[in-house]
């Protein structure tokens, strides 16, 4: 059962210097190893669509990187950091950053024994005074009321008040460059706090080589969470909590992927965590599991538990009726699925993605589509080939395997 997969047979030897600490001067002159009939070859990731065919619909994560990290300190000077994951009150993203005067995000705090009571606060440059209080639990993360006075959005407090994160492995601090770097440049959408980094390759340039090649492009939003570093500390997956990500995609992407045959090419493992989303919550939708006012979220498990077999199209046309039922022209969901071995692809039957970290549930991803050992061929070739790993590194392009 994939519950009993052992997270150690997911390792690998990855030395510090294979770690790309920032990423190249030219996005898309970054390798690019190609897989595809159980061939494995090399080309530059400029190139791409010589490798996409035509009429081919590739779907992207248009999320955009939040400056989620503040810092207040203390009368005392002790430096309290607060890292705002999820929006609470009000829970739509787009709700909250246009919130004006007050809101209650999700936050994990670091030097959390140096704030034992009180309200922190920090002026900013124009004289705007933000102020954070913690108010209580929220399972491993604490809820932070934010007020500020003045006129602003919280989304312009943020940019002020806010520093980008990046990934805790890159041993550094944020540069000014990275306020570019760590975004795609078709980003649109505010709401992670992780770069959907596969998409980072992708220049104006690339983007319309696959529009002059007839490739076809679609959106949909992920909001990246702080719990894709979470690490595997079980040594069983089935022991491994998986965390919960916000999802949006249209009605007309929906159709699109229907006129697709259900198929596509997903641009990061992102993309392809909502896209296989989307037939669970067919499912559950044509199975009568979703009350019209409910909230929906997918489970974790669901894939490996559920008896009930649709073909893709028909668990999309499920969700497109359940959108029309509900009168909306975008699904809003949540998702906690895990992809691992033992999953069964339906829409994603190609992907662009970067290099992984050994026993990481992304890396359990990648070793589901291609099936078998296929991931230890495709990283050792990578290793001995000094491509370059993880966020700001080189990529590779998929074709699946079941």
């Amino acid at each position: 059962m994939t519950q009993d997969i052992e997270i150690k047979d997911y390792n690998y030897n990855l030395p510090d210097e294979r770690i790309a600490k920032f990423p190249l001067a030219e996005r898309d002159a970054s390798k690019m190893l190609v897989y595809a009939d159980g061939i494995i070859s090399d080309a530059v990731f400029s190139d791409i669509a010589e490798y996409i065919p035509k009429g081919e619909l590739m779907v992207f994560n248009n999320t955009r990187v939040i400056r989620a990290r503040l810092h207040f300190h203390k009368e005392t000077g002790a430096l309290i950091e607060i890292f705002c994951l999820e929006p609470e009150q009000p829970r739509d993203y787009a709700m909250m950053f246009q919130a004006h005067g007050g809101c209650v995000w999700q936050c994990m705090v670091g030097n959390l024994k140096k704030w034992k009571e009180g309200a922190l606060t920090q002026v900013l440059a124009d004289g705007t005074s933000l102020t954070a209080e913690r108010i209580g639990e929220c399972g491993n993360s604490w809820l932070i009321r934010f007020s500020w006075t003045g006129e602003k959005d919280f989304a312009h407090v943020l940019e002020e008040a806010g520093e980008l994160p990046i990934p805790p492995y890159l041993n550094r601090n944020t540069e000014e460059s990275d306020l570019t770097t760590y975004q795609t440049v078709y980003s649109k959408i505010k709401g992670s706090v992780a770069a959907p980094t596969a998409g980072l390759h992708f220049t104006d340039r690339v983007l319309q080589g696959l529009d002059a090649k007839g490739i076809e492009r679609d959106e949909v939003t992920l909001h990246v969470g702080a719990g894709t570093f979470k690490p595997v500390k079980a040594d069983h997956i089935g022991g491994h909590e998986m965390h919960s990500e916000h999802i949006v995609v249209s009605r007309a992407t929906i159709d699109r992927l229907i006129a697709h045959g259900g198929h596509c090419t997903a641009v990061g493992t992102t993309s392809v965590r909502t896209l296989e989303s989307l037939y669970y919550i067919g499912l559950m939708a044509h199975d009568g599991l979703l009350a019209d006012d409910e909230n929906i979220v997918v489970p974790q498990w669901i894939p490996y538990e559920s008896h009930t077999t649709l073909t893709t199209c028909e668990a999309l046309r499920a969700v497109a009726d359940m959108m029309a039922k509900r009168g909306m022209t975008h699904l809003k969901a949540a998702t906690k699925i895990i992809i691992a071995p033992g999953y069964e692809y339906h829409i994603v039957h190609r992907m662009v993605t970067n290099f992984h970290q050994p026993q990481s549930t992304l890396l359990l991803l990648v070793s589901a589509f291609l099936g078998g050992e296929r991931w230890r061929d495709i990283y050792s070739h990578a290793l001995a080939s000094d491509y370059r790993f993880l966020s700001y590194g080189d990529c590779c392009l998929l074709s699946h395997n079941p």
